[in-house]
């Protein structure tokens, strides 16, 4: 499967114009090529796909991206979930991996991209005004969404799935090329796990975890 590949296919493009360059430049002069060259070797290391492997867990919510924690904040209403809900956001920077995975097993209910501006992606209000993709995921008894967003470098947003699709816990399905924000949006029931500038692993580390009978709710994380 694509998905499985040590480098994400959508960075073959970038990284097939860094090596033509590189090789136009041997012809001109050996020190030529170390620009291009170090250009390669930058698109290669931006477009890893790391395998992240692991047990199902569905009391959990693991992250959707790697990168720092910005914020963890309550919504009175949602228009995706039609409910109260927390939004974890989740800064990129251009040495995080970019790939996108699903935070649980679910189908994808609906995927909806609203054009916008191209803010810094730590601004606290680039997720209303930067171009956005949502992607709605619907388990078994929790439905949750998450934003992919662009920032002032990333320009693309790459998404490889559509309505009805099938997700894993942990699958690949999307990517922010250089630089972004992703945020969980997740509905009442569930402890957030993380914290303001808690660095995180996307596939691996634990944003939320279902209420259980008899435990205190926690949105926020404290």
């Amino acid at each position: 499967m694509k998905h499985s590949f040590p480098v994400a296919f959508d960075g073959f493009p970038a990284i097939a114009i860094g090596l033509v360059l590189t090789v136009m430049a041997a012809f001109i002069h050996p020190l030529a090529v170390i620009l291009p060259g170090l250009l390669t070797l930058f698109f290669i290391y931006f477009f890893r796909n790391p395998k992240r492997d692991g047990p199902d867990m569905p009391d959990c919510l693991v992250s959707p991206a790697d990168g720092r924690v910005m914020a963890v904040s309550t919504i009175d209403h949602d228009p995706f979930l039609e409910s109260s809900a927390v939004r974890v956001s989740i800064f990129l920077s251009l040495t995080n991996v970019h790939v996108n995975r699903s935070p649980m097993n679910g189908r994808v209910k609906q995927v909806l991209y609203r054009p916008g501006k191209f803010l810094p992606a730590f601004k606290s209000h680039a997720s209303e005004i930067n171009e956005r993709n949502t992607v709605i995921i619907e388990g078994d008894s929790t439905t949750i969404a998450v934003h992919q967003i662009t920032g002032f470098i990333a320009r693309r947003i790459v998404c490889d799935v559509k309505p009805g699709d099938l997700l894993h816990q942990r699958q690949r399905f999307g990517m922010i090329r250089f630089g972004s924000c992703t945020e969980l949006i997740l509905p009442p029931g569930f402890n957030v796990a993380v914290r303001e500038g808690d660095k995180v692993k996307g596939g691996i580390t634990v944003l939320a975890r279902k209420v259980l009978s008899g435990q205190p709710d926690h949105p926020s994380g404290d």
